[in-house]
């Protein structure tokens, strides 16, 4: 397929490339690009809906609005199909194929809206007192599934806007809690919980009664906080019951990671059912087959892990009974949406520093690769089609389709190309070497952008977070190579022992040992890389992590302090007891150290930082974001008290308004200016 969009943008990154001279990538071109993502495919596959948000500097934030490319037409160029002042987002196509819903707040509040595939003016779809948080349009056309932050012990939705408008006009603002999560992510708990509800459509697509509850019964949030969405609840094909994943909160909440798929009428008047009580660990992302005789969804094993392998399970709708699919494939699926057959499941997962489409023969489990190099966004099917999202150390996410049996992915979009016309990325290279055990790991390096033969470079080491992550063939907002290649720097970046991707063994293996065989293994394969590439400049280099990553800084500082000429410690772990107390999801401490700290408190003690601070002598700038409630500012204080009191040239860089990243593009472009600035100073001397 060659579009015309190609070959417009093509001859403009001639133009621009003759009229300016080679660049490298900034921080300025890295928050004002296009971000494309959310690919949603008519029902016949012959037109892609998908988002595209761009950035509004002056307002500081980000705008989306819905594409479209029609598939039918090999020289079809993407067109804008919804505009408007307010974000429009979510797309979903409406079962006929004549309309795409979309969640808007163009009328004051976060509504549905549907917008007719022929052009014309979208309808308001739903006018309900709360914002919708999420929807799914049943595939009968019939019915919405919708989710709204609701106080349980309200009559009806008025009610909770009652409460809530009280609330904003009480003088006194104290809160009174008896069980965590009293915080979550970046946000205080107000006493409400996300409920499922279902609401009726009549003929136009507009609801035409009052939503009931689905999940109210339950003591929980659907979808789950802070990161939940729809693909946590479905209609099955008939529309007549809905299936969504939820944990019961009680008291336990924030060390469980029992989350249950229940089935619920769609249209209510029933009690939710459990239908995965015999699992006590994590049961999510339920998808019908098309003939809604089996459901496939994702399972943990173990309770409390949540970076555990999500194994891919079928269930017999009639009988419950349940079979592990692809059992001996050992990566763990993300999302799942079944052929239009039923014969296979499409998947995506993390492989070996990639994140890759997967198909899954139903029968065999047989796993086939769909796409090879790069990283999977969002991804559809529909009939013989999939439409997905594809980024790369050396792209942002494109629009790809392909169809299933073979055939190459063909690229849809080329968003920013001409903002990029003049810039030159740096060239990236996988490597792998062996690490702590003798295992393989890898890891990868990348070239200044004006890098030339027989020059050195400065190294910008970047440490991932997680701990359960990776630093792959990936595209990122917040820690991007690229930023620093466009800086002078090379940058090299392992997947240390902990990583995903690599086989759930390799991931287990960073449990309990934290600062062990990832440390070993930052060492070695920083050594291999300089032995391997010999423009590294291992004299001249700094680290960098965040989250875990920013734990591992301070690890460094304290076990490896000859390492590097600075260091940048992002939201980093200063001290695992304050960690393991003032953390908002008591489970990954519990489980990263084999217990809660008072009953194990030698483990969390082994691998602490603070007992290793009369060791500190590099330099470091630590950062923070005061809404970060996953690792609290409190560390950050800690960290740069330590330096100050030692003497050790040190900054502190605070967002008040960031949480545990940096979203803000005003924000974003102070973060990276400092922390280019900190290697500059230490590197470039």
């Amino acid at each position: 397929m060659k579009l015309r969009l190609f070959a417009m943008v093509t001859a403009l990154a001639a133009a621009n490339t003759m009229a300016a001279a080679p660049r490298g990538f900034t921080v300025e071109d890295l928050v004002n690009l296009e971000r494309v993502g959310s690919p949603a495919l008519a029902p016949d596959a012959s037109r892609v809906v998908y988002t595209v948000r761009s950035t509004d500097m002056d307002k500081n934030r980000g705008h989306t609005k819905l594409w479209m490319v029609d598939l039918r037409d090999a020289k079809a160029a993407p067109k804008v199909f919804v505009s408007h002042d307010s974000s429009s987002t979510d797309p979903e196509w409406s079962p006929q194929g004549d309309a795409v819903y979309f969640l808007s707040s163009r009328s004051g509040s976060a509504q549905v809206w549907r917008q007719p595939a022929g052009g014309g003016a979208p309808v308001q779809v739903t006018n309900l007192p709360l914002d919708v948080d999420n929807f799914r349009v049943s595939p009968t056309g019939d019915r919405i599934a919708l989710s709204m932050a609701v106080f349980r012990d309200c009559a009806d939705l008025a009610c909770t806007k009652q409460r809530m408008d009280a609330q904003a006009k009480n003088k006194a603002s104290g809160r009174v809690y008896d069980r965590l999560f009293v915080r979550h992510w970046d946000t205080w708990g107000d006493g409400r919980n996300a409920v499922l509800f279902s609401a009726p459509l009549n003929d136009k697509g507009v609801v035409a009664g009052e939503p009931v509850s689905l999940s109210g019964s339950l003591d929980g949030d659907v979808p789950s906080k802070p990161f939940g969405d729809r693909e946590e609840y479905r209609f099955s094909p008939d529309g007549k019951t809905v299936v969504f994943s939820a944990r019961i909160a009680g008291k336990t909440e924030a060390w469980s990671t029992n989350f249950d798929l229940y089935s619920v009428p769609a249209a209510g008047g029933a009690a939710p059912r459990n239908l995965t009580a015999d699992n006590p660990a994590w049961d999510t992302k339920a998808v019908f087959s098309p003939d809604g005789k089996t459901l496939a969804y994702l399972a943990m094993a173990r309770p409390g892990f949540e970076a555990d392998r999500f194994q891919i399970m079928l269930m017999d709708v009639a009988t419950g009974q349940k079979r592990k699919l692809a059992a001996d494939w050992d990566r763990s699926a993300g999302g799942l949406q079944w052929s239009a057959d039923g014969k296979a499941l499409i998947v995506d997962a993390e492989d070996i520093g990639q994140h890759r489409l997967f198909s899954i023969d139903v029968a065999s489990g047989k796993v086939s690769g769909l796409t090879d190099k790069g990283a999977i966004g969002g991804f559809d099917v529909r009939r013989d089609t999939v439409a997905f999202t594809q980024a790369s150390l050396k792209s942002p996410a494109q629009l790809y389709s392909m169809k299933l049996g073979g055939t190459k992915p063909v690229q849809l979009t080329a968003n920013n190309a001409d903002k990029l016309a003049d810039v030159r990325f740096g060239d990236f290279e996988q490597f792998s070497f062996k690490g702590a055990n003798g295992d393989t790991v890898y890891g990868y390096v990348m070239k200044p952008w004006n890098a030339t033969p027989g020059a050195k470079y400065p190294i910008a080491f970047l440490v991932h977070g997680g701990p359960q992550g990776s630093f792959g063939n990936s595209w990122s907002y917040r820690w991007n190579p690229q930023v620093y290649a466009g800086a002078g720097y090379a940058a090299v970046f392992i997947d240390f022992h902990g990583s995903t991707g690599y086989g759930q063994k390799f991931t287990d293996s960073i449990s309990g040992d934290w600062g062990g065989k990832p440390l070993e293994d930052l060492q070695k394969g920083l050594a291999a890389a300089v032995q391997k590439f010999p423009w590294l400049d291992r004299e001249r280099s700094c680290a960098l992590g965040a989250s875990y990553g920013g734990y591992m800084m301070n690890w460094i500082e304290g076990n490896w302090s000859d390492g590097f000429k600075c260091i940048v410690n992002h939201d980093g772990v200063f001290d695992t007891r304050g960690m393991a107390y003032s953390t908002e999801e008591q489970w990954f401490t519990d489980w990263e150290s084999g217990g809660p700290y008072f009953t194990v408190p030698e483990n969390h003690e082994r691998f602490n930082p603070v007992h290793h601070v009369n060791k500190w002598k590099t330099p470091m700038l630590v950062i923070q974001g005061d809404l970060d409630f996953r690792i609290p500012t409190a560390q950050a204080l800690s960290t740069f008290t330590a330096l100050q009191r030692k003497g050790i040239e040190s900054k502190l860089l605070v967002f008040p308004d960031e949480n545990h990243w940096v979203l803000k593009p005003a924000n974003s472009v102070l973060w990276h200016h400092t922390v280019i600035g900190w290697l500059d100073q230490y590197l470039k001397r």
